[in-house]
């Protein structure tokens, strides 16, 4: 039964969104009958929420989803970071992390006139078409890429690298440079800088900054971006105090 469950919660991946019980039921793989008298008993429990004949995914999860340690602890250690580099760029600044072939953003920070992006919290897009999996990908183990690589790559835009051989070329970049970059390959018209947030010597984030393409200047952007993953990184290196 709970194998059950889960299967309709993930339904809602990748974006969330809201279904009909029959939508539900075919994107879950299960009868209409067993969607039915699971998803009342998901309701009852605030795990989803109805609106109309539609259902959407509950405040209950988000708030169990911001009490994850591992994640509440490292967007909390990077809050003030992120501010200082929303605040001396003037856009969008992402923290992600790796979960298999995808990145998972904990936090996004924006103007009011940001450029339009698919990202968002709790969100995911593949590694190879963000600067922040990149940026991830450069400095995990050369297995992942290796395997990733073999398998074809996924594509969000036209611009998206699908040329394993021309991919694997920008992570050695960003393993010598330290900075990673994506060209308008997650949304049309934006780009990004990314660089990774080092914790016991392995990447456990990576930070971003990302602009509309016109605005894109790597060169002046990269500053900002290495000094708040290395300020991140010298955070995570230092002993935690206790919980109380």
């Amino acid at each position: 039964m709970l194998d059950k469950v889960v299967l309709i919660l993930d339904a809602y991946r990748p974006d969330g969104g809201s279904f009909r019980l029959t939508e539900l039921a075919s994107r879950a793989g299960l009868s209409k009958t067993t969607t039915f008298r699971l998803v009342g008993d998901l309701v009852r429990l605030g795990l989803l929420e109805r609106e109309g004949d539609r259902y959407r995914l509950g405040g209950t999860l988000f708030e169990l989803g911001s009490l994850v340690p591992r994640r509440q602890d490292l967007r909390e250690a990077a809050l003030p970071f992120l501010q200082d580099l929303f605040e001396s760029t003037r856009h969008t600044v992402h923290l992600g992390i790796r979960d298999d072939r995808d990145v998972v953003y904990l936090e996004r920070i924006h103007g009011h006139d940001a450029v339009l992006l698919p990202s968002r919290i709790g969100g995911r897009l593949p590694l190879t078409c963000t600067a922040i999996g990149k940026a991830l990908l450069a400095f995990s183990a050369p297995e992942l890429a290796d395997e990733i690589l073999a398998d074809p790559l996924p594509r969000l835009t036209r611009f998206s690298i699908t040329d394993p051989l021309r991919l694997r070329t920008a992570l050695e970049q960003a393993q010598v440079s330290g900075l990673a970059y994506e060209e308008q390959e997650a949304a049309l018209g934006a780009s990004c800088i990314a660089a990774p947030v080092f914790a016991g010597g392995t990447a456990v984030a990576a930070l971003s900054v990302a602009v509309p393409r016109e605005q894109f200047r790597p060169a002046h952007l990269a500053p900002a971006v290495r000094t708040a993953a290395l300020g991140l990184s010298r955070t995570l290196r230092q002993p935690a105090e206790p919980r109380r």
